[in-house]
């Protein structure tokens, strides 16, 4: 009788399905997976380093580049959190604007997560139909402030242009047509017989283990659990608007993870129909000295307002001394920036809770049970990792 031998792989760090430079060190008794490693680093990025040497305003750029595919939420998170620690009250109108916005982007980010993952799998036509609504939306991202990826689309305080005629128009009309794009989507993919095959019981966590290894976002609502910052810790407008959280049917597999996304990109359509409904009119930035020029009757006050306006922003504002937390429900799950301000224009600490990192470590655990080495591509899918926040 011949020994059985444990063959072990490197997948990645450039394996086109690994979505950015991951390795992982497979082990394998023939095709089944016995264990699954993640080995992370290769991006090295140090982006909460580099937050101690810039200012909060010239840090807001950086954090595009977490998430690169869902550059708005990460603005969003990190304008939260230094309000939070400057005690800014930012206008009802800009917190419309910025949920409108955060909500296209989620359909965004989404977009790509099903393109890639059915391209993973063999499906090819799914890629090029998100990608076709993919674009609408970029182009509606360029329109409101000149970028289409890496977008510092908020400033700290508010946002820095209205969305006029043109552009609410665009959105309207996007949000008009694509439920019957997502239709396509789900004929394609719901219920063909080689997507089920190759997403039921595949990569399945509980509950129980999900809340164990704290994934959060559609990792976590695919395995049952009710749990989304929106709902349970409201920011912004969310508490104004009507919206449902999708979980999965119960299993906690790849499907489930599926459905939910489908799902949680309806819901995003619905919450911007209500924005705009509910929108009232007003500015668009807080009225504070550190993050606006202030207006005043008197000439010569203005002028020395405004030099002094314009020394802040070169030299940066100084916060008080203490510490905040603030998450929010970015696409792939909480996000959080955690600042340490010991009073200086630049923050002492800064770190971040990206939700890809989190997630990666269940992949292990989804991996049990008789998996197979064509089945971990399916499981770092679902799991929408993106390695610019994880290597940060």
């Amino acid at each position: 009788m011949s020994e059985v031998q444990e063959l072990i792989v490197n997948m990645g760090p450039q394996h086109p399905s690994t979505h950015g430079v991951l390795r992982l060190i497979v082990h394998l008794d023939g095709e089944v997976v016995t264990r699954v490693i993640p080995d992370l680093g290769y991006l090295h990025r140090g982006l909460e380093k580099l937050a101690e040497n810039k200012t909060y305003a010239q840090f807001l750029p950086v954090t595009d580049r977490l998430d690169y595919l869902a550059a708005i939420s990460n603005n969003l998170a990190y304008c939260l959190a230094v309000e939070k620690l400057l005690g800014l009250d930012v206008p009802k109108r800009a917190s419309y604007i910025r949920v409108i916005l955060a909500e296209l982007t989620r359909i965004v980010s989404h977009l790509v997560w099903l393109a890639t993952h059915a391209l993973d799998l063999g499906a090819f036509t799914p890629f090029l139909y998100c990608f076709r609504e993919r674009e609408l939306l970029l182009d509606i991202f360029e329109m409101y402030c000149g970028s289409r990826l890496t977008t510092t689309a908020f400033r700290i305080g508010g946002v820095p242009k209205d969305i006029d005629s043109q552009i609410k128009q665009k959105i309207e009309e996007f949000v008009k047509i694509f439920p019957s794009k997502m239709n396509e989507y789900e004929a394609l993919l719901t219920n063909n017989k080689i997507w089920l095959e190759r997403t039921m019981n595949v990569g399945i966590i509980s509950a129980e283990d999900a809340i164990n290894y704290s994934l959060s976002g559609p990792c976590v609502r695919g395995s049952g659990v009710e749990w989304d910052i929106r709902r349970a810790e409201p920011y912004c407008v969310y508490n104004e608007l009507d919206f449902d959280i999708p979980t999965g049917r119960g299993v906690g597999d790849t499907y489930d993870r599926y459905l939910v996304r489908l799902e949680e990109m309806r819901q995003s359509n619905r919450m911007i129909k209500q924005a705009f409904e509910k929108m009232p009119e007003g500015n668009l930035m807080a009225d504070d000295p550190r993050v606006v020029p202030p207006t005043r009757d008197n000439v010569q006050t203005r002028i020395e307002s405004l030099i002094h306006h314009f020394h802040i922003m070169a030299e940066g504002f100084n916060p008080p001394v203490g510490e905040v937390y603030q998450a929010i429900e970015a696409p792939k799950g909480e996000l959080g920036f955690y600042i340490i301000s010991d009073g200086s224009p630049k923050p002492y600490r800064m770190k971040i809770r990206v939700p890809s990192f989190a997630n990666l470590q269940a992949i292990e655990k989804m991996c049990e049970n008789g998996m197979m080495l064509a089945d971990v591509v399916a499981i770092i899918g679902t799991l929408d990792i993106v390695l610019g926040e994880i290597d940060r």
